[in-house]
């Protein structure tokens, strides 16, 4: 895990050399990322699917070589299950709207959990809005941890889909997927896993999981912004209809009427962000090489020293401390705003996130308006985390003065 693999890490912020933890919001891309992507455009730009000359063939091959290396990274039965989209957001958008057409109504349920970012609490509720389907939420306890009593009570012959985090993007929860989708098929019910935050900390493997449907960004990844994966298993994938029609969707159109092809193009209308699909790829061969296994160990390590360190500090409170947690840390400090903390530490070079982190109903239940969020990643060491202690006792003594 070298360091020097990501070039905006050497820089000064301040006259303070950058730490960067804020890796929640999106990760930094190594120079293989850059690379790969700026040789696409000077050697191969050219559309995909749609022309016979050598340059097309070059990007069309790259492209789906690229859908092969997701499918292989988080262990798919096929390439075709894997569709290219903007990012998490559009995944999900993409199912909900899916099941909109398909039919819901007043007697169904979805069910979703206190801990989800907007992004699976927005969808939801404009699908039930509109078909007049209810919206269940699974609670969480004071340290974090999703009620499995409530959840499996709130299971019933109504609810049509289950969209549970991963992990919780604001206090870093990791829940127990696994026996959540277990639990809704015993129910026969499909579950959504957003895997935003999951992705570059754990293995995921989606076979094993038996998610029906697993979403992910690529800049959580160490990869380009503008693209992400939604994965369907194969039956699921050719239920849904398409989520938009346009170009290289079409199998054939006439005035009367178009047919499309099958998953996953059916699901990819017009011109997709191909210098950035390549770049994924160039970042999962990235993650390949370091080993995940790797990655995990090291950042556990990180949110254990940080744990301990942050937690000596009297005047900061740690919100959420559920017993599996991904290398994620919110906080208050004193009744420092979280925004002045930021801004204080920024001053001192160190990047971390403050607000309600896009999940205020999240933010909210421990009974705060905002927090300050630490979020460390593969190029983070104790060095930075000393640091960041270091700044956040400074902070406390500037505005007690």
């Amino acid at each position: 895990m070298n360091r020097d693999d990501f070039p905006i890490l050497q820089q000064t912020i301040y006259g303070h050399s950058l730490v960067y933890i804020d890796n929640a919001a999106t990760t930094q891309k190594p120079i293989s990322v850059i690379q790969r992507m700026t040789h696409y455009y000077e050697h191969e730009n050219a559309n995909v699917h749609r022309g016979v000359y050598s340059l097309c063939e070059k990007a069309t091959k790259a492209y789906e070589e690229s859908r092969v290396s997701v499918a292989n990274f988080i262990h798919a039965e096929s390439a075709d299950e894997c569709i290219f989209v903007r990012g998490t957001t559009e995944a999900i958008n993409l199912v909900a709207n899916g099941l909109l057409e398909m039919g819901l109504s007043t007697t169904d349920e979805i069910i979703i959990s206190q801990l989800e970012h907007h992004s699976n609490i927005v969808p939801w509720q404009r699908i039930c809005e509109k078909s007049g389907a209810l919206l269940r939420i699974i609670p969480c306890n004071e340290l974090g941890e999703l009620d499995m009593a409530v959840y499996q009570q709130l299971l019933n012959k109504h609810t049509k889909l289950v969209a549970i985090t991963h992990i919780a993007n604001s206090i870093g929860t990791i829940n127990p997927i696994k026996q959540m989708i277990e639990l809704a098929h015993q129910n026969k019910t499909p579950v959504l896993i957003d895997g935003a935050q999951a992705i570059a900390h754990l293995s995921v493997d989606v076979q094993d999981l038996d998610c029906d449907f697993y979403a992910f960004s690529g800049h959580k990844l160490y990869g380009p912004t503008g693209i992400g994966i939604l994965y369907g298993k194969a039956e699921w994938l050719a239920r849904l209809p398409p989520y938009q029609r346009g170009g290289d969707m079409i199998s054939s159109v006439t005035f009367e009427k178009t047919t499309f092809l099958e998953s996953p193009h059916k699901f990819e209308a017009g011109t997709q962000a191909i210098a950035e699909v390549i770049g994924l790829q160039a970042a999962i061969d990235y993650i390949n090489t370091v080993g995940i296994a790797k990655i995990a160990e090291h950042e556990h390590s990180l949110l254990v020293y940080a744990s301990l360190l942050l937690g000596s500090i009297e005047e900061l409170t740690i919100i959420g401390q559920a017993k599996d947690k991904a290398p994620i840390i919110a906080f208050t400090l004193a009744d420092i705003h979280p925004h002045d903390i930021a801004t204080a530490l920024d001053r001192s070079g160190i990047a971390i996130r403050s607000g309600q982190l896009c999940a205020q109903p999240a933010i909210e239940r421990f009974g705060v308006n905002a927090v300050a969020r630490a979020s460390f990643a593969l190029y983070n060491t104790e060095d930075e985390i000393d640091r960041l202690v270091r700044s956040l006792k400074d902070t406390v003594k500037f505005f007690k003065t």
